[in-house]
């Protein structure tokens, strides 16, 4: 049963839209669709996250997850989105900008991004991270965007390559994730890489 939601409901952010997704920020109404997505999917999630807390998907948690988005969203470091199908409007995952950093480096220093089990896999989060890359440059005026997966998350290595990023390294120990701190490679697209993109398919 898909877990259907208005994608127009934002009072804040525009909604961003690829070929198939539409992506938005959270809002309270999304609670139920999300909190299924993620319970239906957390064994496919758990390896690749920071260890859930043992409210993770209670209301309460949702909504300090909202005021911390919209904390990040006012200062300027963040941009949360929820990522939904265009056609049918089902939540199918999300995608975080943080540390974003202005001035000389006009940078997103990362990108991270989840989706739901039963929509992994069909092209949806290559989608969503070129529109939102796209996003990045031309709306937040940013020149660098980063991200950085585990060395053996073949599925993300393929989005991040298939929207555009380059492989830059390894951070040892870069980030704690289900409990241990592992290894990451790190992975970025400039404003530079998205031109030539565009002439090449031109």
């Amino acid at each position: 049963m898909p877990l259907l939601v208005s994608i127009t409901r934002s009072k804040s952010s525009a909604a961003i839209t690829g070929m198939h997704v539409v992506l938005r920020p959270p809002v309270s109404a999304d609670f139920e669709p999300w909190s299924r997505l993620r319970h239906e999917s957390r064994n496919f999630l758990k390896p690749w996250e920071p260890t859930w807390a043992p409210d993770e998907l209670s209301k309460d948690a949702f909504r300090r997850r909202l005021r911390r988005y919209a904390q990040a969203e006012r200062d300027g470091t963040g941009h949360i989105f929820f990522i939904f199908d265009k056609k049918t409007g089902a939540l199918m995952g999300g995608c975080q900008l943080s540390n974003i950093r202005q001035g000389v480096a006009q940078s997103a220093a990362t990108l991270g991004y989840w989706m739901g089990e039963r929509y992994a896999g069909k092209g949806m989060m290559t989608d969503a991270v070129q529109a939102l890359t796209r996003y990045c440059v031309n709306k937040l005026g940013l020149h660098r965007i980063e991200a950085a997966c585990l060395p053996d998350n073949a599925a993300s290595r393929r989005v991040l390559t298939k929207a555009g990023f380059v492989e830059e390294g390894v951070a040892r120990k870069y980030l704690k994730i289900n409990g241990q701190w592992r290894d990451h490679l790190l992975f970025a697209i400039i404003e530079d890489d998205m031109s030539a993109s565009r002439t090449q398919k031109g």
